[in-house]
């Protein structure tokens, strides 16, 4: 008797884990059954908003469902955050952000309403967005080490521009100072809109700026390109070389990445991270971010997370480098 109970336990369990398989299956299969949201912490034309509309449109189109765009700029990427963390989590509603709400928002700003580990999970690495270092024709150098060996023999003498306190403009040239034993003195402006003409007109030496910023000034001669902040050569500009191939390790190339809040059905994760994965890959993606500076990536949960924290890290060190205090 106790044998048959046995095997009565043991057919209901075995059972229950078919029907459980065979439930997830057909959510998997089904998802998704309504329109998803993307919701951006940046006003419309920003970087994270163009990474996030060039995918929902491929979206959109491989699930048969409508993919939105929701712009929530505000208070340092809170606003959306907050957004996210309060829609159901059912997998309908997604995050699209730079690394930087991650990496460097909780090394800024003090009491911050979300956390990384504790609200959110990786879902995709969709885009990384490279900046070029870029010095005015008056430099004499042509290249990275012609560079430094003219920073040096000047030290203290040249200036550069960044987008901010606390940019990745700004911590990547920190990076490169601390790296490189470099003596440069900061200027920082409110964005590239005014960092960038200010080399043009020659009031600062060199500057971290993406590549749609500084191409038409390359074209005419106006400003020089040096290197990029990229761990890999780009796409968009192959033949400039790559600060990490003078410094090891060196990457500070911004990422645009999607999130999900905790609590978010794994079905729907794993299903836009493969999604965007095909669509990174398809032959015309590279084309259609070129424009914009950008190059597509597309990544799993997993390999999302572990550059994430990467990240972290490298902006950890930055920050401390560049002595910011939190506020």
């Amino acid at each position: 008797m106790k044998s048959i109970n046995r095997l009565l336990k043991a057919f209901s369990f075995a059972l229950f884990l078919i029907t459980l398989n065979a439930a997830e299956t057909c959510a998997a299969d089904s998802y998704p059954t309504r329109p998803i949201r993307f919701v951006i912490p940046n006003p419309a034309g920003g970087l994270p908003d163009t990474v996030a509309r060039i995918y929902a449109q491929r979206l959109s189109e491989r699930l048969g469902q409508a993919v939105t765009v929701d712009n929530h700029p505000g208070a340092n990427g809170v606003l959306a955050c907050q957004s996210v963390m309060s829609s159901p989590k059912d997998g309908y509603t997604f995050l699209v952000s730079d690394g930087s709400t991650f990496s460097v928002n909780p090394r800024l700003y003090t009491n911050l309403s979300y956390d990384l580990k504790r609200d959110f999970v990786e879902v995709s690495l969709a885009a990384r967005a490279p900046l070029y270092l870029a010095v005015h024709p008056r430099v004499k150098a042509n290249n990275l080490k012609e560079l430094v060996a003219y920073i040096k023999a000047n030290p203290g003498t040249l200036t550069y521009g960044s987008s901010g306190v606390g940019s990745t403009h700004h911590l990547s040239m920190e990076a490169l100072k601390t790296a490189l034993n470099l003596d440069i003195i900061h200027v920082p402006y409110k964005g590239s809109g005014q960092s960038v003409p200010a080399l043009v007109g020659g009031q600062v030496d060199m500057l971290f700026a993406a590549l749609p910023s500084l191409s038409g000034f390359v074209k005419t001669g106006q400003v020089k390109l040096i290197a990029s902040n990229a761990a890999q050569r780009s796409q968009q500009e192959p033949n400039t070389p790559t600060i990490s191939e003078t410094v090891k390790g060196y990457d500070f190339s911004p990422t645009i990445g999607v999130f999900a809040a905790k609590g978010t059905p794994q079905v729907a994760i794993d299903k836009i991270s493969a999604e965007m994965a095909i669509i990174a890959k398809s032959s015309d993606m590279a084309q259609l971010f070129a424009t914009a500076g950008i190059d597509p990536v597309g990544s799993t949960p997993k390999e999302f997370e572990r550059a994430l924290a990467d990240e972290i890290e490298k902006i950890g060190k930055a920050v401390t480098a560049a002595g910011i205090k939190a506020e």
